[in-house]
Parts: C-alpha cells; structure tokens; sequence
C-alpha cells in the first residue's frame, strides 16, 4: 500500500481512549481497513468506515439511536447488525469485535455477516407481481428477499435492461467518469440467486382487478395475490416539428444515456432544451466531454421554482463559468438541418440535441383499472392504491405527507426506493405507514446540492451561509414552518435537519 493510500487515524487494534472520540465517533483503523468507532449510549460499535452506495465517510455521517446516517445521500444503517436499513444503500456495512478493558476500547477482528433475523411474517401471499424495473420495483423486491419471503416474485420492466442506478446516467456517466459495470444495481446473477423472475421488454396492458391477473401485451394473464405499480414516469416529448430527428435524444433510460454518448463523440456542439435538474446535469456532463453546450428555456432564472432565485442564480452561474451559454425566457419553434429554431427567430446550430423538459407519470394502466387518480395514484399512509392488494410506489404515488400536510407526489429515486422498501413489508402484512422525509440530490460538477422536504411553495426563504461562495442552507417556510431545506456542502446539516423533520421539529 503506498502512503497516499494509508489508513487514517489510530490503529485501533492497539486500543485508543474515550477521549479521543468526537462527536461520539473516531475513525481509524485494524490492519489496512477504515473501521469507524461509534458511540450510542453506553455502546461502542466498531463498523466499516465507508457508506456501501457511494463510499461516502460515515465519519461526517449522524448517528440517531442505534443506527448512523451517510452525509452524502442520507443511507441509514443498523450499528448492530451493519444492515442498510435505508435507500439509496442496499448492502450492509462491515461489523468488528469491540472490547473495552483498562479504560480503552480495543477493535479485533471482523464479525461475520449477522444472520438474517427471523422474521414474522403476518401474511404469506404466494406471489407477488411488482410492474416497473426501476427504484421502487427492485427495492421491494430486494427487500422482500431480506425480509425472508419465500414466495414467488416476478417483475415486469419494459427496459430491456435490469434495474440500473439512473440517477448517475444523467451525471457521472454521461460524463465518462464512472464505469459502464457500476451502473446496474445488482448483477443477473442477483435475480437468478434470489429467485426473482425478472422479465425485460415486458409491458402489462391491463389489470383485472376482480380476478386478480395482470394482463401482458401478448394476451397473456399474469396471477398475483399482491400487486405493485411502480411503472416511474416517462419523458416529455417536444411538441415541435423536428422533434423526432435522429440527433435528438430524451434522457431516462440506459440506453438513452449510451445514445448520447455516441453521438457526443463526434459532437462539438450540444443544445439541451430545458433548464431543469436533468437538463443541467446533462449539461455539465457533456461540457466534461468538451462539448461546447447551450441551454434553452422558458424561465428567467434556472430552477426557481424549486430552489427560489438566488440558489438558481448560483446554478446557473456556476454554469456559466464553466462555459455553458444560456438562452433562456425563451422556446423552441423547430428542430431542422440547421439545428434549434428559438422562437425569437435565432438558430443554434447544434450536433447533438437533449431535451430535458420534464417528464410525466405513467398512469395509463392504473386509470384503466379504475384506480383513484390525482394528478398520480392516490395512495394511503401504507402506500395502498383504492384497491385493497394492489400498491403504489415511485414517481407514480401520490400520498399523504405529514411534514407538510398536503398529499403529494415526488419524482426522486431514494423516495422510490424507500417507498418501494415499505411496501414490501406491507404486502406482507407490516401495515407500517410511509412518513420519510423527502431527499435528493443533484450534481453540478464538483457542487452537490442536497435537498430535503417538500416545498411547492413558500412565503419567505431563509438563507445561512453564503450561497454564492457554495457554503449555504436555505429553508424554504410557509406561514412561519420550514416546509424543506436545500444546501451545498453542508452535509451534517442536511442530515440534522432531515432527522428534526421526522421528529416533527424544526429543522434548523
């Protein structure tokens, strides 16, 4: 191992002192292995030092109870057994031998993997069909395997590949910083092992509500004692002539990312229409490329309607001074051999084109089975559709937040996921209620923006810190409540105010 690569802190195995924690945590080391030394009451854990999602440093994480919390995208895992109790992280973290004797506590060797715990199972339907291969489709049914279901699985995706980590194909990526093998969830061999019939290029056409049968595009009926809906959302399509030209590209799928990037090789200009989260994320993936990029948009200021205007002021100088061109309080006409037609008359030649205008829930297959709809599926606190066995998870669900009071809907992957975990538990008869707080986070070269809550309006912003020197925590209040937070590089924070959230306490 050379220097830059050693471990940090002291060699725990030769014992270290209370005294030295900070914070009620202190990182060290057993042979070349970070291992994180956690205080919870009167117990020491000794736990692998890394988040199993990203890598982030548990170090800077929050610890609640018997359990600590990832700053970088807010996975929670068990102190005790080292399970990832929460998205976005799935496998366990590492668990070591703790002694305390003279005063010291001394880390040994590492524990074996904890048994899967025995659980009690209140209902034991025989199988499971779960219609979607993204988020919340594969979270529940990982977390149905964890939670000992035996029964069959089966999951319908209309992707032609497995579940893949999607939010990193509009970030690292598309950029070409991270590996084509980092991008599934889990390999084939996962779905084989685990006895999850995992169908690719699948689509249901219908549901039979009263026979209890999904019913395929080819005719074919699919029986189910329990249901999922997790069918995510799809992208807006531009509504203009050109539209469908082979240089133009949407950006959900894997492949949508690998056709970017081909063409991006021979590209020396890019034009993304769309001033939202994917839309600059794409951006910036592409300049990382090299690719002169322009950005078009309706709006004055980039993502104010999310982040208020003076984080989106901040965006899109950040952008800018990586050399991204913005258009913006303006609209496309036309997509031609020139390249995009503005509406103010100006033409952009471009190479390669992106359009990231949003997207739509997928809603087509709930709507005809008669499923209660709102602007999404409507959803109780156990994520239940108005059909008893059938579910709702993902960018479909819309339901009852007690943070805010309202009923809402979210198009975030870690809400997917763990709303996807809560609904496995439920299908086997957990009837536990769905009340995380919201979180995602976006990436804008080297500037993280974490974000927790939901705000869909608000009546005054709170700033701490200095937005434009990316140092900040914004609150976003309605009527004297903070609704949501947004901060860069704030990390702790960002966990404190997520963990005060569930709590029912203010945030900051």
């Amino acid at each position: 191992m050379q220097q830059d690569d050693a471990p940090k802190g002291p060699d725990l195995a030769g014992g270290v002192e209370l005294a030295q924690f900070s914070d009620g945590k202190l990182l060290g080391h057993v042979g070349d292995e970070e291992v994180l030394l956690v205080q919870s009451g009167d117990d020491i854990f000794a736990v692998g030092a890394h988040c199993t999602h990203y890598h982030g440093p548990l170090a800077d994480g929050l610890v609640v109870g018997n359990s600590i919390r990832c700053p970088w995208h807010h996975a929670c895992f068990d102190l005790r057994t080292g399970e990832a109790t929460r998205a976005p992280a799935f496998d366990p973290i590492a668990r070591f031998k703790v002694e305390q004797r003279d005063g010291k506590v001394f880390v040994g060797d590492k524990v074996a993997p904890c048994p899967i715990r025995p659980r009690s199972l209140k209902e034991t339907p025989e199988k499971i069909v779960i219609v979607g291969g993204g988020a919340a489709g594969f979270a529940a049914a990982e977390m149905l395997r964890r939670e000992q279901f035996a029964g069959e699985i089966v999951m319908l995706s209309s992707e032609a590949e497995a579940p893949v980590d999607r939010p990193n194909l509009s970030k690292d990526y598309l950029a070409g910083s991270a590996q084509a093998d980092w991008i599934p969830l889990r390999s084939g061999d996962f779905y084989r092992d685990l006895k999850i019939d995992l169908r690719l290029g699948v689509e249901a056409d219908s549901i039979d509500v009263a026979g209890q049968a999904v019913v395929l595009k080819d005719g074919a009926r699919l029986a189910y004692d329990r249901l999922l809906l997790a069918t995510g959302a799809e992208p807006n399509r531009l509504p203009v002539p050109g539209a469908d030209r082979p240089n133009v590209h949407v950006l959900r799928t894997l492949a949508d990312s690998n056709a970017i990037i081909a063409s991006a090789k021979d590209a020396r200009r890019a034009v993304v229409i769309g001033a939202s989260f994917i839309g600059l994320e794409a951006a910036a993936s592409l300049r990382a490329r090299d690719i002169e990029v322009h950005v078009v948009g309706p709006e004055k200021i980039p993502m104010e309607r999310v982040l208020g205007p003076e984080m989106g002021r901040c965006v899109r100088a950040l952008h800018e001074e990586h050399g991204v061109i913005f258009h913006l309080e303006e609209g496309v006409s036309a997509i031609n051999e020139r390249g995009v037609v503005l509406k103010s008359g100006e033409v952009i030649a471009a190479d390669l084109i992106v359009s990231g205008i949003g997207v739509k829930p997928r809603l087509t297959l709930a709507e005809k089975a008669g499923l209660t709809i709102d602007r999404g599926v409507v959803v109780d606190r156990t994520l239940q559709t108005s059909a008893p066995g059938i579910y709702a998870a993902g960018d479909i669900a819309r339901w009852p937040d007690r943070h805010s009071g309202e009923n809402i809907r979210v198009e975030h992957w870690v809400v997917a996921e763990r709303q996807g975990q809560v609904v496995a538990r439920n299908m086997l008869g957990a009837r536990e209620v769905f009340d995380a707080v919201p979180f995602f986070w976006s990436q804008h070269y080297d500037i993280p923006i974490n974000y927790v809550g939901h705000a869909e309006k608000w009546d005054e912003i709170v700033v701490h810190g200095e937005i434009m020197a990316h140092d900040c925590l914004l609150e976003y209040k309605l009527n004297g409540k903070t609704l949501a937070v947004a901060s860069i590089f704030r990390d702790a924070d960002s966990l404190k105010a997520a963990a005060a959230m569930e709590e029912g306490r203010a945030p900051v």
